[in-house]
């Protein structure tokens, strides 16, 4: 078996795993920022990638699963109870996937989410937000439930092997796995062994809301693109001009640019680039003929940051607005260097 484990900077861990026979591999939880790490791993060892499996419905973190499998044409595994419109191959407990020699034992783990499930390995138990070292995964969220949780840990999982390897999809120490007799025997919340009372446990537990939680369930449960995403594949499509370019340029006589600000209107009237051009982001596909009766105009369009002017460079390169370019940073950037900056409108 061949065998990566791929973490990022937050903590969130996905497993890279190939049968070194039939050289096909699968991906479990990816990320979504980590997707060019797993087309690396699979050029570097030699083998396609035939699967990616989510654990859980994710509410912290962006699935890379949707655009692999977009990619490569390549079928989206998850628990038959995964609300997920594009799952592919929806499977449950006592069911496995053949991964060339390898088989992947599938164990519907509720609890955390409804659809959670682990996935064992020969000795490798892949838990998801199931078991965490030295935790377990939250049963407040979306479809949480603790009761569920309790019966999936203490009459599922902790039945196993006690030497087998557990690999969560977090982990917030400087570990890369554990064993079920170390969980068992450290694990603060599996020291609770009554039922009634691991549940009221994790019923009293206050914990903060994980961060861009709509954000994530909305993109992880329909395949919908994240901004982040938007805002990359807007980039992929549009060139930018530097600060100390164009401000050479409105130094010049010719400046051969026409600055465009996306920026709301009382942004603009605050303070811009000397003369800029105002067109709200929102309005910019209603206004543009009108505005901008020149499509061949080289145009340079700002915002305050840089973000919403890629997504608007794009629309105008779309648009036939073939010269568009993005200022590479923003405003905000402009005024911190010190440059020129008119007010009104």
């Amino acid at each position: 078996m061949i065998f990566h484990q791929i973490a990022t900077e937050r903590g969130c861990q996905s497993y890279f795993i190939a049968c070194e026979q039939s050289c096909t591999a699968i991906i479990i939880d990816p990320e979504e920022t980590r997707i060019d790490r797993y087309l690396g791993l699979a050029a570097q060892d030699g083998v396609r990638i035939h699967y990616v499996l989510d654990t859980h419905t994710h509410a912290d973190h962006f699935s890379g699963t949707i655009e692999i499998a977009r990619e490569l044409g390549v079928p989206v595994i998850m628990h038959r109870d995964s609300p997920a419109p594009y799952v592919d191959l929806r499977v449950d407990d006592g069911e496995k996937i053949n991964l060339g020699k390898l088989s992947l034992n599938i164990l519907h783990t509720p609890g955390h989410t409804a659809d959670s499930i682990c996935v064992q390995v020969e000795d490798k138990l892949f838990t998801g937000d199931t078991l965490l070292i030295g935790g377990c995964g939250r049963s407040d969220l979306p479809s949480g439930d603790p009761e569920q949780l309790y019966d999936s840990l203490f009459n599922k999982l902790l039945s196993l092997d006690p030497g087998t390897k557990v690999y969560p999809a977090h982990i917030y120490n400087n570990r890369e796995h554990s064993t079920l007799a170390e969980e068992i025997a450290d694990n603060p919340r599996l020291q609770l062994r009554d039922r009634e009372n691991f549940v009221a446990q994790m019923r009293r537990l206050t914990l903060k809301e994980p961060d861009h939680l709509s954000e994530a369930l909305r993109t992880n449960l329909s395949g919908g693109k994240t901004v982040e995403q938007l805002i990359a594949a807007a980039a992929r499509h549009v060139s930018f001009m530097s600060l100390e370019e164009v401000r050479r340029r409105i130094d010049s006589d010719d400046p051969g640019v026409l600055l465009l600000d996306v920026r709301e209107r009382d942004a603009y009237e605050r303070g811009h680039i000397p003369g800029a051009t105002h067109i709200p982001r929102g309005q910019l596909e209603l206004r543009v003929n009108q505005a901008l009766p020149d499509p061949t105009r080289r145009i340079v369009v700002y915002c305050e940051v840089g973000r919403v002017s890629t997504l608007a460079t794009a629309t105008l390169r779309d648009m036939g607005f073939t010269r568009a370019v993005a200022l590479d940073k923003g405003m905000q950037q402009w005024i911190e260097n010190g440059y020129p900056v008119e007010s009104g409108s």
